[in-house]
């Protein structure tokens, strides 16, 4: 497959799909600004931030390789949230609940929304995410997103990066896979799409995976203006 160039992407992309938490949304805003105002010590914030990820991260991976059932992410994200408070020294339902309401707080990026309608005028835009149905039409909705299709992995009874993710995509979109392309903050989940055929472009975000050296992705992109010829924000 030759390389994809931005210059070509009306050309040879048919289908954009975009991951949401982290690339489109600030995933952890609000449960640091909730962990800000209940953490005994200010300098744990992003101690307990990254406790979090790490305990959703390795659920996910344990449901994946069939270690765990399925969970969806209520009930993982109450989970991380008994133990990040425990970490936190703060006890007490009314901590769990306010931690895991605020961890659904995610606002936009300041660019997302203008480059969903920019790019939905040429393209068929999909939203793949790892949150729940619900969870994503209600972020969807805050966040100002708006897609042609919004597909959950609560679909498949997984999450990324399980090769039944990507495929739930792929047959959405009823195209080749290799016009089809991947947009994500996340090296690791855009390898996933990549084993499944899909192009793939990562793009910078703060608190991303970034790709490593012997990562291979057609685009990299420092902003989505790069793709939407938009000025940055």
């Amino acid at each position: 497959m030759p390389p994809l160039h931005t210059a070509d992407l009306d050309l040879d992309v048919d289908t954009i799909v975009f991951d949401i938490l982290g690339t489109l949304v600030d995933h952890t805003a609000g449960l640091r600004a909730a962990l800000a105002q209940l953490a005994p010590d200010p300098g744990q914030v992003d101690g307990l931030v990254a406790l979090w990820g790490r305990r959703i991260s390795a659920e996910h991976r344990r449901i994946v390789d069939g270690e765990r059932a399925y969970a969806p992410g209520t009930v993982l994200d109450r989970e991380a949230a008994r133990e990040v408070a425990e970490a936190a020294g703060v006890s007490g339902p009314g901590a769990v609940d306010t931690l895991v309401r605020a961890a659904r707080q995610r606002p936009a990026w300041p660019d997302s929304a203008d480059a969903l309608a920019r790019l939905g005028a040429g393209h068929e835009l999909i939203g793949l995410s790892n949150a729940d149905t619900t969870d994503l039409l209600r972020m969807n909705a805050s966040a100002g997103l708006r897609w042609h299709t919004a597909l959950s992995t609560q679909a498949v009874g997984s999450y990324k990066p399980d090769p039944a993710v990507y495929r739930l995509a792929i047959d959405s979109a009823d195209r080749p896979p290799g016009r089809m392309l991947m947009i994500a903050a996340h090296a690791w989940d855009l390898r996933g799409a990549q084993a499944a055929g899909l192009r793939t472009a990562y793009l910078e975000r703060p608190g991303g995976d970034p790709p490593t050296a012997e990562d291979r992705f057609d685009l990299r992109l420092g902003a989505l203006a790069e793709l939407t010829g938009a000025p940055r924000p």
